[in-house]
């Protein structure tokens, strides 16, 4: 669980563009959360993620122009696609560039280099640089993040995305495709971490905090839930809460800094009134519940199931 001193995660409406001082309060952010390292000041209120836009493409750019046999690996390629990554990664630091094994790694400032044995399909180009795949970048990452982290950035991966903003209509993989690589690699350093992480990877979860609540209500005992749990599961129209358990008419939700907006907040009250019709107990959860590992939200769930049951 993420502890009281590490920065939360940011809102996903704020990666990969600068926001205003004004866009962040109005998405949860708060005036200490900006001062955070994993967050730059672009100019007078108006920030960026450190690294996370276009800062980071320009020196990936430059650095791989310079080495065209290597590519741009490990975090700086997760942050290239917009996944998630822990906040203690300086993203301002040095590029991470990867070499066929067969050479040796780039040494030179500025870049952290890798020599890495890397399969057909698992460099790609992005906006003309090359750079590990979502896929790859998490499989680089297994040597050093813990499981809970490598879950949450394979459950980015694995979601099914949003047409109108992300401007794909397919995930970055399947669980049947990343098995398949591991496959490839059986002697990767980190890869019983990342096999661990597999197995406990879900489609579903809309962001970190959702996948750590799932694997948080697990820790303190709890069944498996199902996600993104619908009160006609036929119904495509109905509104899904993030996760839940519908043989007792339980669902949960994790509302981070993107529900403050109103349009959201729309949204979130038919879902809510949706649920409460219908008879189910309906739980919001929010960042104090996360700086605190779910442990109270979990105990909440355990009391509503053993009322359900009885």
């Amino acid at each position: 669980m993420e502890g009281m001193r590490r920065p939360g995660p940011l809102p996903s409406v704020l990666h990969g563009t600068e926001f205003t001082r004004a866009q962040a309060l109005e998405a949860g952010i708060t005036a200490q959360r900006l001062r955070a390292r994993d967050i730059e000041r672009v100019a007078r209120n108006v920030y960026r993620m450190t690294g996370c836009a276009e800062g980071l493409e320009i020196r990936a750019r430059a650095l791989s122009s310079a080495n065209p046999e290597a590519w741009v690996s490990h975090q700086s390629a997760a942050a290239l696609h917009g996944l998630w990554v822990p906040s203690s990664y300086n993203l301002a630091g040095s590029i991470h560039l990867s070499r066929s094994h067969r050479h040796p790694a780039v040494r030179q400032p500025g870049i952290t280099g890798h020599s890495m044995r890397a399969r057909e399909g698992e460099v790609i180009r992005v906006s003309g640089i090359r750079v590990s795949s979502p896929a790859r970048a998490w499989l680089d990452l297994a040597r050093d993040l813990s499981v809970e982290d490598l879950i949450v950035i394979g459950d980015q991966l694995l979601r099914v995305p949003r047409v109108a903003f992300e401007g794909r209509a397919e995930p970055w993989a399947t669980r049947g495709s990343m098995a398949a690589m591991l496959l490839l690699h059986p002697n990767f350093q980190g890869i019983v971490r990342a096999r661990a992480a597999l197995e406990l990877m879900r489609v579903g979860a809309d962001s970190p905090p959702e996948t750590r609540l799932r694997l948080a209500m697990m820790h303190w005992g709890l069944p498996e839930p199902e996600l993104q749990v619908r009160t006609d599961p036929d119904d495509p129209w109905s509104p899904p809460a993030d996760l839940g358990y519908r043989r007792w008419k339980i669902a949960i939700q994790y509302d981070g800094g993107v529900h403050l907006t109103v349009e959201q907040q729309s949204r979130d009250n038919l879902r809510d009134e949706v649920f409460n019709v219908a008879g189910w107990s309906y739980f919001k959860f929010n960042k104090q519940d996360l700086l605190n590992g779910f442990a109270r939200a979990s105990n909440k769930i355990h009391l509503a199931i053993a009322r359900r049951v009885a």
